[in-house]
């Protein structure tokens, strides 16, 4: 089995080319910030670990308390490697878990933060998604009805030029271009199949 990475800056369609992958290729991909989320709330370790880092208010009742958790991670930048330190490890325990029970000979994993959370090491190959500063601000605007500053804010955060230069595959998604997307992305299924 060949497993590729799918990374990206903020807005850049990341879910959009995992989407294409799905229904156009039949590959089964792993969403990690949507397994993330899931797990967060459901696994006792991770609720257990958190609770005693950051205290028995990030959780209301069986839901994430979303604002104490943002507050808990932007007091200090140590925070968030404390957070992720509890939650990696078992989303790459999920992941794995995953990846077995599929049949395909090519399954994929999407994450934004491929290389800071390590999965890359993981991964046979990573497909990097690109697009224009510009547009991926548009689209985080619309998508998550962010201010320009907030998106801003999480791009400064991010450092997608450094992981394009490590990619093995780029695919460029500045216009949504179903055709020319699919071309490119049967070039790397092929090349992986």
């Amino acid at each position: 089995m060949i497993t590729i990475g799918i990374t990206g800056g903020i807005g850049s369609g990341k879910s959009y080319i995992s989407d294409i992958l799905r229904q156009e290729f039949g590959i089964p991909v792993y969403d990690c910030d949507k397994e993330a989320k899931r797990l967060t709330v459901t696994d006792k370790e991770i609720g257990r670990k958190l609770t005693l880092l950051v205290g028995p208010e990030v959780f209301k009742g069986m839901a994430l308390n979303k604002k104490f958790l943002a507050d808990f991670l932007f007091a200090n930048p140590e925070h968030a490697s404390q957070v992720n330190a509890i939650i990696h490890p078992v989303v790459l325990k999920d992941f794995k878990r995953w990846a077995e029970k599929q049949e395909s000979k090519l399954v994929a994993l999407e994450s934004a933060i491929l290389y800071e959370s390590g999965f890359n090491e993981y991964v046979d190959k990573v497909l990097f998604v690109d697009a224009p500063e510009d547009v991926r601000l548009f689209r985080a605007m619309q998508r998550d009805t962010f201010t320009e500053e907030q998106v801003r804010a999480r791009m400064k955060m991010q450092h997608p030029e450094l992981h394009r230069f490590q990619a093995d595959y780029i695919v460029d998604n500045s216009t949504n271009n179903n055709r020319r997307l699919l071309e490119q992305l049967n070039k790397i299924v092929h090349c992986n199949t």
